[in-house]
């Protein structure tokens, strides 16, 4: 394993942290807009429908995916810049 990609392994592991901060912020006020109603349901409201379960979980897993993908690769480009290499 290179030096950069162990070193990297911590600030990775931080920015894993922020990026599900910053997505169920984004997936709360997502669902606001859709909605209008203040929690999103989950897998075992009894009382939500099948389509409102499945839309819920689908935005989320798209914001999660996204905010993940940016968090994760403008980690990587700040680490080349002050490294001079690639973390991976």
């Amino acid at each position: 394993m290179k030096a950069s990609t162990l070193a990297y392994k911590p600030v990775g592991l931080a920015l894993g942290a922020v990026s599900g901060l910053i997505a169920g912020a984004a997936f709360k006020q997502a669902w606001k807009l859709l909605e209008g109603e203040g929690d999103a349901p989950d897998a075992l409201d009894e009382d939500r429908p099948w389509g409102q379960i499945l839309l819920a979980a689908a935005v989320q897993g798209a914001i999660f995916a996204v905010v993940k993908a940016t968090v994760e690769r403008s980690g990587a480009q700040a680490t080349r810049r002050l490294t001079g290499t690639w973390p991976g």
